[in-house]
């Protein structure tokens, strides 16, 4: 074989590893990403339309930031933190490489202990660290009606527990910005509108993107 036509396969096979090289960093960059989300009815997307509830609106802001993310709708109307907890093991049937758990609203609701929040939370996160999932848990505050005893004691739950926690990520109200405003929110003044779903989901994008990035590479894809 002469030294020209060597070097020219040489030159062919070396463009040919580049490019594979480059196909397969592509694929991984575009591996789609699978993030559950745990909550009640506000996660449901209660009294919206199919793709207005924050994990829709979450999905699509961050397809438009570039991430190739499916945000997996695992929100229950009337979900307590135990109604949380019990269909946890249900809820990973998917396989998701990260975890949003937005529960609590109704353990208040419903005038339940912080200490019974407090245990089933502790063992959400448990079950999710113990299977390598990132977190993000989302906090939640008590009605003021329940008192200001009552409202401490609950809102000191997801901030122990998250300080407990450093690898956590941690939002500390999942409505902020949107709780309390007339316009944002339906006629029960307690589930946003599609606007307020859409606010909560920009407000929460900061803190997402930090529990994307906190996931291994090897887990992605």
């Amino acid at each position: 074989m002469s030294y020209g036509r060597r070097a020219a396969l040489q030159k062919a096979a070396f463009g040919i590893g580049i490019l594979l090289a480059a196909t397969r960093g592509t694929r991984a960059q575009t591996s789609e990403v699978r993030l559950l989300m745990l909550g009640d009815s506000i996660t449901a997307g209660y009294g919206l339309a199919r793709g207005e509830g924050p994990p829709a609106r979450i999905e699509a802001l961050l397809r438009e930031r570039g991430r190739n993310v499916r945000v997996l709708d695992a929100g229950v109307s009337g979900d307590t933190t135990a109604g949380g907890r019990s269909r946890l093991e249900w809820a990973l049937a998917d396989r998701p490489q990260a975890a949003i758990v937005a529960l609590g609203g109704n353990d208040a609701l419903r005038g339940l202990t912080p200490a019974q929040m407090r245990t089933n939370l502790t063992a959400i996160l448990d079950g999710l660290a113990a299977r390598n999932i990132p977190t993000l848990l989302a906090g939640m505050m008590a009605p003021p009606n329940l008192g200001a005893e009552y409202g401490r004691d609950f809102t000191a739950v997801f901030t122990d527990l998250a300080a407990a926690r450093p690898q956590v990520v941690f939002y500390p109200f999942l409505l902020e910005g949107v709780a309390g405003d007339p316009a944002l929110n339906q006629a029960d003044r307690i589930h946003p509108n599609p606007r307020g779903a859409q606010i909560m989901a920009e407000r929460m994008l900061p803190a997402i993107e930090t529990l994307l990035d906190r996931i291994p590479a090897s887990a992605a894809g």
